[in-house]
């Protein structure tokens, strides 16, 4: 899980934005490549090809996608990755493990992400997580996609797709409410108080991301965790009056600041700003406190699920199923709806630094299309 941002902007604001982020024109230059690494927030299907019970390649996910079909996508339709890629100019990626990414679709770049997973190599367990990407595979994938464009298009011309290209990673709710609160008095928990726990998480997702530097990335959009808390899953389980639950929520304050802090550091310690930091936490806040607002009728109840706020299991054609999305938050106890990524993705590309740390997406493209 884990995981926002304003109303639908007009035709006009659309092509002044896309203008200044440098979207490119039919005919024009190809738009850069863009690569995906994390867990069910950002997974395009890759658990599709996986024996895992993290999976959503069944109705009614993919309802409102454009083929009205699953994907597996965690979403009613589009999720974060696919509208970066919309506000860039490119097509979707294409899931690793897709048959398909093959060819020409290499040089669009590849989503690695494998819902389930973690920062952590034993969050996830419970999902038959030998059967899961974890990050160091798909580090390990990411090596050996580079490998193939090398001898589709030359390794220097490989060399420069990868460091021109644009990097997302979204990780760290999983390890959270699916390793040290998955159960009580969990191996982790017992391991370590919760301050001392995000210490660690953080010490370990620095070496993640260093080894993305060591691989060629140069812009990478890092996402801290959502309000864990406010999920409609934790509200059903952990929730005595519909209000977020203060120890998730304690966690989730505790990780997004440490994770600003490390990504700063790397920065300094690189002598550039390859990685930005989004406040995905404050995003999501922002629609969560004032749905009306932001033309939500509820920020609790997902709509799809079952139980109290339909936190309770999967999602499924058995399950409670809402008949307007676009007015839900949530699309399922964990994950957002298409209408609240596209707020998400928003600020992603507008939002100023109290959402986007150094910069934001457009201004990050404006100054690379000048060198």
């Amino acid at each position: 899980m884990e995981g926002t941002f304003f109303s639908w902007i007009s035709c006009s604001v659309i092509l002044s934005l896309a203008a200044m982020i440098g979207i490119a024109a039919p005919g024009a230059e190809a738009a850069r490549a863009f690569f995906v690494f994390g867990d069910s927030l950002v997974d395009n299907g890759n658990n599709n090809y996986l024996a895992t019970t993290a999976r959503a390649d069944s109705p009614p996910y993919g309802i409102d996608y454009p083929t009205h079909r699953p994907t597996g996508r965690f979403s009613n339709g589009l999720n974060i990755p696919d509208i970066i890629s919309e506000s860039i100019g490119s097509e979707s990626t294409l899931p690793y493990l897709d048959p398909e990414l093959t060819g020409e679709n290499l040089l669009i770049g590849a989503n690695f992400a494998s819902a389930g997973i973690g920062i952590l190599n034993d969050t996830g367990i419970q999902f038959v997580s030998i059967n899961i990407i974890r990050i160091t595979q798909q580090l390990q994938f990411f090596q050996q996609y580079q490998q193939r464009v090398a001898a589709l298009i030359g390794e220097d011309q490989a060399q420069q797709l990868v460091n021109d290209a644009l990097v997302l990673i979204t990780l760290g709710g999983n390890d959270f409410v699916n390793n040290y609160y998955l159960v009580p008095f969990s191996a982790r928990s017992r391991q370590f108080a919760l301050p001392d726990y995000v210490v660690y998480l953080i010490s370990e997702y620095r070496k993640i991301l260093n080894r993305l530097y060591e691989l060629g990335a140069r812009r990478v959009i890092v996402t801290g965790t959502g309000p864990l808390g406010c999920v409609p899953a934790e509200l059903a389980m952990r929730s005595r009056n519909g209000e977020c639950v203060e120890e998730l929520q304690r966690a989730a304050a505790l990780f997004n600041p440490q994770l600003v802090q490390m990504i700063n550091g790397l920065n300094s310690d690189i002598g550039s700003d390859v990685f930005i930091a989004a406040n995905t936490q404050q995003m999501s806040l922002n629609f969560i406190s004032n749905p009306q607002e932001y033309g939500f009728v509820t920020s609790k109840v997902a709509c799809c699920g079952q139980g109290p706020y339909n936190g309770l299991g999967l999602c499924t054609v058995a399950s409670n199923l809402c008949p307007n999305r676009d007015i839900y938050a949530f699309w399922d106890p964990f994950h957002p709806s298409e209408r609240a990524n596209r707020f998400i993705v928003q600020q992603i590309l507008t939002g100023d630094t109290t959402y986007m740390n150094p910069m934001n997406l457009s201004t990050i493209m404006a100054l690379d299309s000048r060198t």
